[in-house]
């Protein structure tokens, strides 16, 4: 006898040897008339289980605030834990020295108007010069040397007006240079969010780029984990997955990016979530951990069913099958859960109307009356 056929022997004496002890408990009861119950199909449903993996939370904006402009440091206007929304003040350069700087300039960008309108006027008066010899030509005052000399006086001159304009133009730019140096003395926030460092202090003189204070942005967090590579299969962007808090809070998360690089000693791999954030318990934190619950893998196809069906007793799982108006007793075999559900890894096809109520009532082969679905 093969292995398969001494399974299925034994499954069959099984269920004869079960169903036999139910009904000689039965006992009296036998006399009874059919009993109502309910029913519900056994499924095919979607099985996907989940590991939980350590995350963290992280600033996608977090960094120094630098000077973009030179100058002593007259006041700051923040302290340590202050919260800043974008546009905040964070502190204030001198601006005695870049002020004189912008009125010098703006002399410059004067003389250089004078300048330009002096060599139009300069320009129009060559030009008029010329028209007039122009007008001379074929009567004995006009002179071909002199015709020439006025043409190039008025090349001349239309150069000189380039000329001034250039400069006007490099005068200008330097006056907006200065008024951004200005503005720049005025050091803000580039986004919302809460001060952690201050890197100066009154007094102090800044160069271009020199820290001022560090900052990060505690409204544009995410969920940054390292996660198994053998998991990252079933993490496509745009992938749900739930996550608590060390609050005990539970919330939702979306996968953003899965960062295609991979630690070589822990074989694991980045991956950035957009957090959907319930109600919290406490105030959110940078580096605050987290627990994910990620899929353990694309989920597979199983036979279900409602865990109101399962039955134990005489040291047996089995479930009633409602077949031709009688309950039909089936030995199964559990999987994992899934919701109010079991997967049946054997005894049941899907489809299978199974009772659900009133088995507490039933014994093998009792007439029974199947009422609403469960």
């Amino acid at each position: 006898m093969s292995g398969e056929a001494r399974r299925q022997r034994r499954g069959f004496l099984g269920v004869a040897a079960l169903a036999a002890a139910l009904t000689a408990g039965a006992g009296d009861t036998a006399a009874q008339g059919p009993a109502a119950v309910a029913v519900d199909a056994a499924r095919t449903e979607v099985m996907s289980g989940t590991v939980p993996v350590i995350g963290r939370l992280v600033a996608r904006q977090a960094g120094e605030i630098a000077a973009r402009a030179a100058g002593p440091v007259v006041a700051l206007h923040v302290e340590i834990g202050d919260s800043v929304e974008k546009g905040a003040a964070i502190a204030s350069l001198d601006t005695v020295r870049l002020r004189a700087q912008r009125d010098r300039l703006a002399a410059v960008v004067a003389e250089a108007e004078t300048q330009v309108a002096q060599s139009l006027a300069q320009e129009a008066l060559r030009r008029q010069a010329l028209r007039r010899l122009e007008g001379l030509r074929g009567s004995a005052a006009f002179s071909q040397g002199r015709f020439e000399d006025a043409q190039q006086q008025a090349v001349i001159a239309e150069t000189a007006v380039m000329r001034a304009e250039a400069l006007r133009a490099s005068a200008a730019a330097n006056l907006a240079l200065a008024e951004i140096d200005l503005a720049w003395a005025r050091i803000e926030a580039p986004y919302p969010g809460v001060i952690t460092v201050l890197h100066t202090q009154a007094g102090e003189w800044l160069g271009v780029g020199a820290p001022v204070a560090s900052m990060v942005n505690d409204r544009a967090l995410e969920v940054e984990a390292d996660v198994p590579s053998e998991r990252i299969e079933a993490l496509e962007a745009g992938v749900s997955v739930p996550f608590a808090l060390d609050d005990g809070s539970r919330h939702t998360a979306a996968v953003r990016a899965v960062v295609p690089a991979e630690n070589a000693f822990t074989r694991t791999r980045q991956v950035r979530f957009t957090p959907l954030f319930g109600p919290l318990r406490k105030p959110l934190a940078i580096d605050q951990s987290v627990t994910l619950d990620l899929p353990a893998g694309h989920g597979r196809k199983a036979v279900t069913v409602h865990k109101d069906a399962i039955v134990h007793d005489q040291g047996q799982t089995f479930v009633y099958v409602a077949r031709d108006g009688r309950a039909q007793i089936r030995l199964v075999r559990l999987g994992d859960s899934v919701g109010g559900r079991f997967e049946v890894l054997k005894g049941l096809e899907a489809g299978e109307p199974v009772v659900v109520r009133g088995n507490e009532r039933l014994w093998p082969d009792r007439p029974i009356v199947v009422g609403a679905e469960g």
